[in-house]
């Protein structure tokens, strides 16, 4: 999975929002906000990582199983994905 290009992270007055450029700057009506776990995701996704990667990022940061953390990745995926934000 890799991020799509036309969107960016950013940090705005202390919170990480996900902009969109470009052409997605038409599309994509706003902002997306993200947490500090969304923002360690994005970071990872940045990269090309693949679930098992980013269950290993979540699992050495915070204290989640990795099942749980799957989980929850799976959430954020989807809500990424629903928004044009990752190419697969």
């Amino acid at each position: 999975m890799k991020i799509n290009e036309n969107f960016v992270l950013r940090e705005v007055a202390g919170s990480w929002v996900v902009i969109p450029i470009g052409e997605k700057s038409v599309d994509f009506n706003g902002m997306m906000n993200l947490n500090e776990t969304g923002v360690l995701l994005w970071r990872e996704l940045e990269k090309g990582a693949e679930k098992e990667e980013l269950v290993a990022a979540i699992t050495g940061e915070y204290e989640v199983s990795a099942e749980e953390a799957a989980k929850d990745i799976d959430e954020f995926i989807a809500v990424l994905m629903k928004a044009g934000c990752i190419e697969a």
